[in-house]
């Protein structure tokens, strides 16, 4: 029999790889002066570098998941981390935008991958019982990487250029390809399906629900973390002049969010759990305005709920996608589809907050629409609770063939 303790360590590497991974998504934002004043190209141009890497690692990574021999799992997460540290350094090493925006790409491919197969390989490693808090290890890691990595790595990049914010981000994944390289014991084979078997998992009512609840979710929630400055900046709304301590807060609540729901899930039923979160995210967007309208420190409770729910709502939802299609074999894919979906909600937020600034309405219909966005998703989330899945550790039937 192992020891726990020593099928946790891989989940910490993992954990580790997530934080560079974290950091990699968000850090590219900060350092777009710094690119656009190196490379002599506008704002608008230098800004396609996060959209290259979001593209490629909401679309990219469920091709690449899919395509991975079921064999050949733990391989399939050591290339993914490698293809993300190569990446990461041929950025910070890139004498010409071209390259540079090729690179990011690659990046996200690699860092979608790693994520779906890191979250896949840590339920592996875990008994059904102890399968969420593991999850919630690697979500942590991954919001502890946006909240106190990228604020780390820009201050490195404001002393050594912006090539040193990526290479701190290459040095953190090297650290955790080497730990598992080391450590990651051997992950079993998932079953062996063609690529149309593979498709088959969007017929699954249950599945497809799943991801359109994180969809509605990450329209919510990262739409409106979009659209927080021009909010409190409106005079109604407490003329906040710096929204930094604001974004700390949404970030710290985050990380204790993932961090904390990680034993949650492994004792309360996911979908009722997913629900009670949508709610909660509801409320909290829904009282963001009022809030800032009352005070300026009396707002950081809303905005603290939000970051904590928004961030723990894929520790459940994960667990869930795990659940319903570990018998399949395409556990990975399910998470793969899951990621996408949280890009893609993103990119919708940020469309739908713009439409709204584009016809001049009141600030607070940002955090208005947002709540209702939300709402609709616990709407959406009682479907789920009518199919009455299985409780978490409860095995599911076979699928007769």
């Amino acid at each position: 029999m192992s020891n726990p303790t020593s099928n946790q360590l891989p989940i910490y590497l993992i954990a580790l790889g997530a934080f560079a991974l974290g950091m990699a998504s968000y850090v590219t934002a900060g350092l777009i002066p710094m690119i656009e004043t190196s490379f002599s190209v506008s704002v608008a141009v230098a800004a396609q570098l996060v959209t290259a890497f979001t593209l490629a690692y909401g679309l990219g990574s469920p091709v690449f998941v899919a395509l991975t021999p079921p064999d050949r799992q733990r391989t399939g997460l050591l290339v993914a981390l490698a293809l993300f540290v190569v990446a990461n350094a041929a950025s910070a090493l890139a004498t010409s935008f071209d390259s540079l925006m090729i690179w990011r790409a690659v990046a996200g491919i690699g860092a979608g991958v790693y994520l779906a197969m890191g979250i896949g390989a840590s339920a592996a490693l875990s008994t059904a019982e102890r399968r969420g808090k593991s999850i919630a290890i690697i979500m942590g890691g991954m919001a502890s990487g946006v909240v106190l990595g990228v604020p780390l790595s820009l201050m490195i990049a404001d002393q050594t250029g912006w090539q040193g914010a990526l290479w701190l981000v290459t040095l953190l994944g090297l650290l955790a390809l080497v730990g598992l390289a080391l450590m990651l014991p051997a992950l079993p084979a998932a079953p062996a399906s063609s690529l149309r078997q593979k498709l088959a998992i969007l017929a699954d009512g249950h599945v497809v629900t799943i991801l359109l609840v994180s969809l509605l979710a990450a329209i919510a929630s990262l739409g409106m973390y979009t659209f927080i400055a021009p909010l409190l900046a409106d005079p109604a709304h407490g003329a906040v002049r710096s929204v930094t301590p604001y974004l700390w807060i949404w970030g710290i609540g985050g990380v204790l969010g993932s961090f904390l729901v990680g034993p949650v899930v492994d004792r309360v039923r996911g979908p009722v759990l997913v629900l009670a979160i949508m709610l909660i995210l509801a409320a909290s967007l829904f009282l963001l305005p009022f809030a800032a309208a009352l005070g300026a420190w009396l707002v950081a409770l809303p905005i603290a709920l939000w970051g904590a729910v928004g961030w723990a709502l894929q520790v459940p939802q994960n667990n869930e996608l795990i659940s319903a299609r570990q018998a399949q074999g395409d556990g990975n894919l399910a998470i793969a589809l899951n990621e996408s979906a949280l890009y893609l909600g993103s990119a919708i937020g940020a469309a739908a907050g713009g439409f709204v600034l584009l016809l001049q309405l009141p600030t607070w219909t940002l955090a208005a629409s947002a709540g209702a966005v939300a709402l609709v998703g616990a709407l959406l989330q009682v479907v789920n609770l009518r199919r009455q899945p299985a409780w978490p550790g409860t095995p599911r039937p076979e699928p007769h063939h």
